[in-house]
């Protein structure tokens, strides 16, 4: 890969030359300040320009956005010693692919190359997994279990990753297998430098052939050690090993969550029809909006769905507008049985109503020919 350096800090500069070009990396380096961009960009037409030096100044991105729209085949990542939130959102809009930590480490560097890289190589077409994050609007809504439910079901057809980032209180693997898990994610932050397909696969469960399950950290005290650059590399590494990686997300709001719902294809918030599960949906869905999410980009999951409560799918409907819903239907004795064998619920009953509804969603994600119904084949049709 080709990378163009801009650093006003000679030191930063020799830094990062050293560490990217340790990689094997064509790397270009330019000392100087951030209105060499667009000069650097139009010699260079480097694959990713790293700008050291930003600071919090608004008027600066205007520089940003000329190469950003010109050049949309060069990612930008910026260095900031400092940045406000606002500045943050401001750069994403401006076609910032990311903001690091200036000066940046040597593993912050390896893993944006790594996120660029996977991004080069879906361009040129090849196969990349989808991401789909799971978020509970409140706690109880039930996130979990439809992520590993229908993660279960998935991977009867495609091969399939689950991780748990509810790092301080995951308990994902309970769900689908009482197996206790040899490694976590904490494990591959703590030898990030090992990252790599197969040891990715070594630290995950494999709770079936198609469904393997990368399990939060038994002492919520190692959930420090997992940082946002971490949670880049792995999906970086797991969309070209796996057809779907699902996250079962926490509640927080914060970098490392952000920066894994910036990944996904598809984000499904959980919420109950209870009056607290629509207020914190509308409010989460007002943080999706200004982040930027397309609104295509969501689907709310309307869990534990009962057509007799005093809320129903109108005032649903008319609670969320045009936000893309789907009702789970509620059969609280099967599931508890389920949740309390640790066993998918599928395995207890395929014809039960949350089942079927999975399935559904298992066929608008990963569709296949309709098989043909027709009575000729039904009798006729096998070998």
């Amino acid at each position: 890969m080709k990378i163009a350096i801009i650093s006003p800090n000679k030191t930063h500069l020799q830094e990062m030359g050293k560490v990217l070009e340790a990689r094997s990396h064509t790397v270009v380096l330019a000392e100087g300040g951030k209105s060499r961009m667009r000069q650097l960009v139009e010699q260079e037409h480097p694959d990713l320009l790293l700008v050291d030096g930003m600071c919090c100044d608004p008027n600066e991105l205007s520089l940003v956005e000329h190469v950003t729209t010109h050049h949309p085949r060069t990612a930008v990542v910026l260095l900031c010693a400092t940045h406000t939130p606002e500045f943050l959102l401001n750069s994403m809009r401006a076609g910032v692919r990311e903001v690091l930590p200036s000066p940046a480490s040597a593993p912050a560097l390896e893993a944006v190359v790594q996120r660029v890289a996977a991004k080069l190589a879906n361009a040129h077409g090849l196969p990349s997994g989808k991401v789909l994050a799971f978020m509970p609007c409140k706690g109880g809504s039930g996130a979990t279990f439809l992520a590993t439910n229908l993660a279960w079901q998935l991977a009867e057809r495609d091969s399939v990753l689950l991780v748990d980032l509810n790092l301080q209180f995951g308990d994902a693997l309970s769900f689908v297998s009482d197996e206790m898990p040899k490694s976590t994610i904490a494990d591959v932050a703590r030898e990030f430098n090992r990252l790599d397909a197969s040891f990715l696969a070594a630290c995950t469960v494999k709770v079936t052939p198609g469904l393997s399950l990368l399990a939060a950290p038994e002492d919520p005290s190692m959930a420090m050690e997992v940082k946002p650059e971490h949670i880049d590399a792995i999906l970086n590494l797991a969309v070209l090993q796996y057809d779907f990686v699902l996250l079962d997300m926490s509640r927080a709001l914060d970098t490392l969550s952000i920066r894994a719902l910036d990944r996904a294809s598809r984000i499904f918030p959980v919420l109950q029809t209870g009056l607290p599960g629509l207020r914190n949906a509308t409010k989460l869905l007002g943080v999706f909006k200004s982040l930027g999410y397309a609104p295509e980009k969501i689907e709310l999951l309307v869990n534990r769905f009962d057509k007799s409560s005093e809320i129903g799918a109108p005032e649903v409907r008319r609670s969320f507008g045009r936000t893309a819903q789907r009702l789970i239907p509620d059969s609280p004795k099967e599931v508890n049985a389920a949740i309390n064998r640790g066993v998918p619920l599928a395995q207890l009953s395929r014809s039960n109503p949350v089942v079927r509804s999975l399935a559904d969603m298992v066929a608008v994600l990963s569709p296949r020919e309709e098989e043909n119904t027709s009575l000729f084949n039904r009798l006729f049709g096998r070998a």
